[in-house]
């Protein structure tokens, strides 16, 4: 088990324009050839959106981007013509396959936090796609086929154990509170690489919220 720290990530955005960026993962100009994926993820970003502010049209191609919101509202707009608003304990997913362009904006009064992962798919090329799923339940697994991978959302309350999947990759972003993880202590905005899990447990030390990512083989 890796345990990457929330002061370790990559520092970027714009404060300027009210954008602040933590990268997990080498990302833009903070290139790092040790740190470029585990498993399919290959970016898990947390953004801070001040009111107004937000990322103008931009591409992607051939990435499944998840995002979970943690605080306030995202604005999506996408070249598909799909136009959400994403709040906490929603997921969206835009499989940008052969190429879609988005904006992504904080219209509303109260700043905007989300965690954005992006996972590479199994195959390139397809057809976009975007969904979102509002107010998903506690332990219920959501999908991404196309990149070989499964979120677990567990929000637990102090004391309470939930099992780490037992799988060939597994990524644990703790979204918020303190967990025991093998051994570890960790904290909001800490992660943790899991290489061949098997019958570990997570429990928590205080109310938290944990991203589970679930990958069978590295694409």
């Amino acid at each position: 088990m890796d345990v990457r720290r929330a002061d370790e990530r990559y520092r970027g955005g714009d404060p300027a324009a009210g954008i602040e960026s933590l990268h997990a993962f080498s990302f833009g100009p903070h290139y790092d050839p040790d740190n470029l994926r585990f498993g399919a993820v290959i970016a898990c970003n947390e953004e801070r959106l001040a009111p107004g502010a937000g990322f103008d049209e931009h591409p992607h191609s051939h990435t499944e981007i998840v995002t979970w919101v943690i605080e306030g509202e995202l604005t999506h707009r996408d070249s598909t013509g799909h136009e959400t608003l994403v709040r906490a304990g929603d997921v969206q997913r835009l499989s940008a396959a052969s190429g879609v362009r988005h904006v992504e904006r904080n219209d509303g009064v109260e700043p905007l936090v989300f965690v954005q992962m992006w996972l590479a798919p199994l195959e390139p090329g397809g057809d976009p796609l975007h969904e979102v799923v509002h107010g998903i339940a506690d332990s219920t697994p959501y999908a991404v086929p196309e990149a070989g991978a499964m979120l677990h959302v567990r929000r637990l309350t102090a004391g309470e154990r939930t099992a780490i999947p037992d799988a060939a990759f597994v990524y644990v972003h703790v979204v918020r509170g303190e967990v025991r993880l093998d051994g570890e202590e960790l904290e909001t905005g800490d992660a943790a690489r899991i290489t061949e899990a098997k019958d570990l447990e997570a429990i928590a030390g205080s109310p938290a919220e944990l991203l589970l990512w679930e990958m069978t083989t590295e694409t």
